[in-house]
């Protein structure tokens, strides 16, 4: 069988001015896969990043430890969706119910547990579909391009081939639902738990898929440094 390795970029940088960056955290958990990867014997056949920023940059920074790496790729099929485009369009149906949710989102960084839950009601809404927002993509619409992303991939693909797919949480959520049939919901109640820098594990067959690992994060367990595990 083959395998699809989804990883979750490094660490990126939450309430700075441009989040899709990879903080000097982020880059360490990239430096740090990418190691364990070395010395576990892991070898790519092809590797794919999303076209963002902290997507392609985890990709490089993993792959740069390995020997013998495939060039890695783009297809903007494993973006991440766009979150602040959420947050625009669909932040004034919260103000009603909560004043002071537009300080709270601008302080993202010094209110991580009120931006959280705040964010987890947008989800909820964009999910649900019931807003007035014709530009902005829909969540089946995202479901739909990240499931075209893994038919490109598995398309002629060698019975044995693996691949790594840098990539983003809600990405990896959106393929959780496709694969397991599990509801959206719930699917979205694991995506909180991807661990910057994971990997989940597709295992394919032709046009088969089939989850056999999620959210594996060994290499920043085993330095025994509970800092190395971030979620945002």
């Amino acid at each position: 069988m083959g395998s699809i390795y989804l990883i979750r970029h490094g660490q990126a940088s939450f309430g700075a001015q441009d989040y899709d960056v990879l903080s000097s955290l982020g880059e360490r958990q990239s430096v740090l896969l990418g190691q364990h990867l070395a010395q576990t014997g892991m070898r790519f056949d092809r590797a794919f990043s999303g076209s963002l920023l902290r997507q392609s940059h985890t990709g490089r920074l993993v792959l740069d430890q390995l020997d013998e790496a495939p060039a890695l790729q783009t297809d903007p099929a494993f973006n991440e969706f766009d979150a602040e485009g959420v947050i625009r369009a669909l932040l004034p149906t919260l103000l009603p119910h909560e004043p002071k949710a537009v300080e709270i989102m601008r302080n993202a960084a010094h209110n991580r547990a009120e931006f959280q839950r705040l964010f987890v009601r947008l989800m909820d809404t964009w999910i649900g579909g019931d807003y007035d927002a014709p530009a902005l993509q829909s969540w089946q619409a995202f479901v739909d391009q990240v499931a075209g992303g893994l038919e490109r991939l598995l398309a002629g693909a060698p019975a044995r081939e693996r691949i790594a797919v840098f990539t983003s949480g809600g990405t990896i959520t959106a393929l959780l639902h496709v694969l397991t049939g599990m509801p959206v919901s719930s699917a979205f109640a694991m995506n909180w738990q991807i661990v910057n820098t994971s990997l989940s594990c597709l295992k394919f067959q032709g046009e088969r898929v089939t989850l056999a690992s999620f959210n594996s994060h060994a290499h920043l367990q085993l330095l025994n440094t509970p800092s190395l595990i971030t979620y945002r």
